[in-house]
């Protein structure tokens, strides 16, 4: 049975009033930031999400982590606009991945498919050459 895995993406629109924000307790001028997901990712995602992020070249002034149904942004407040448009990017590059991880699936699936297929054919035409030679013993060549 093939996974499936589900894409996830962020609410649009946003209700800016219950997002929740509030400031770091561990990271001086820094603000946690809690983004709605229109549905928890599954672990397939997540991983994906994680290679995805962590891939990027701005780890230094940022971080990402998934909350439930929330995508939680550690920043500070600084080009707050630029980061917003890195984690939609982070978004879409992960659901792109998704795809492409849906896609090697199904291929694998019919490769397994049809290789089950040739060797239930192979095994049919064995079988069949039994009964052949057992008749031939039986009854003689007929």
């Amino acid at each position: 049975m093939k996974e499936v895995v589900k894409k996830v993406k962020l609410v649009d629109p946003i209700d800016v009033s219950t997002v929740n924000i509030v400031r770091d307790h561990y990271f001086r001028d820094a603000y946690i930031i809690d983004l709605p997901l229109d549905s928890t990712p599954d672990h397939v995602w997540q991983e994906i999400f994680e290679k995805e992020w962590k891939s990027t070249r701005h780890l230094w002034d940022r971080k990402l982590f998934v909350i439930g149904d929330k995508l939680r942004l550690v920043t500070s407040p600084y080009d707050i606009e630029d980061k917003l448009d890195w984690v939609k990017s982070v978004m879409v590059q992960v659901n792109k991945s998704v795809d492409d991880y849906v896609k090697e699936l199904e291929s694998q699936a019919v490769q397994a498919k049809e290789q089950w297929k040739a060797k239930a054919s192979e095994e049919e035409k064995v079988t069949i050459e039994g009964i052949r030679e057992t008749l031939r013993k039986r009854f003689g060549s007929l």
